[in-house]
């Protein structure tokens, strides 16, 4: 594993995507390294951009990486993928969810929804590596669909050289007692939609 990683988490609001670098952060510091973050969520709570910055390293100094040094895009929606790929680091790691979530814009008919395949065109142009997965089906065969954040971090955490209980620990202490079982579930198939 990399001992300095920068990752920017991206999605609209209410599909967890600080909680999962809440989780991401902490995970940095299990390892035993410093892991700060910082995020933006302006109108989150209408459905708006929601971004959050998590860097891993022996010491972190900014929370937040520069465009271009961003090592891991986890883009919670498709189309957020595109929006922040100049933020990617050229031949770095992207993972998409693929759901749609139509942007006002569009649903006024100011906009058009691009096509997938342009998206990931232009997320592959500058990627080594793209993950997509249907978090949202995943979620719901874990059992919850609330867990798409957890289908996520598994699929994430397939893709670093890190011990996947530690990511598992991190969710588990993360979520209500409850919710452990179906959060285990969730990322665990995650981590198989990534490694297959």
């Amino acid at each position: 594993m990399s001992e300095r990683i920068n990752f920017l988490f991206v999605g609209v609001g209410g599909q967890g995507v600080l909680t999962a670098s809440d989780i991401a952060a902490q995970v940095g510091l299990d390892l035993g390294l410093d892991a700060k973050k910082s995020e933006v969520h302006g109108f989150a709570q209408r459905g708006g951009v929601v971004e959050s910055h998590v860097r891993w390293a022996p010491s972190v100094g900014s929370p937040t990486g520069e465009t271009g040094t961003i090592d891991v895009l986890v883009a919670f929606e498709l189309l957020e993928a595109a929006r922040w790929i100049e933020w990617l680091r050229p031949g770095g790691t992207v993972v998409i969810n693929e759901q749609k979530i139509v942007p006002m814009s569009v649903s006024v008919g100011d906009a058009v929804y691009p096509d997938r395949q342009a998206i990931l065109s232009a997320v592959e142009a500058r990627a080594g590596r793209v993950v997509t997965l249907d978090g949202l089906a995943l979620a719901e065969r874990a059992g919850n669909i609330r867990t798409v954040n957890t289908v996520i971090l598994g699929a994430l955490s397939a893709l670093l050289d890190t011990p996947p209980e530690v990511w598992e620990e991190a969710i588990v202490r993360r979520v209500p007692p409850r919710y452990a079982d179906v959060n285990r579930a969730a990322f665990r198939l995650g981590r198989d939609v990534a490694t297959s």
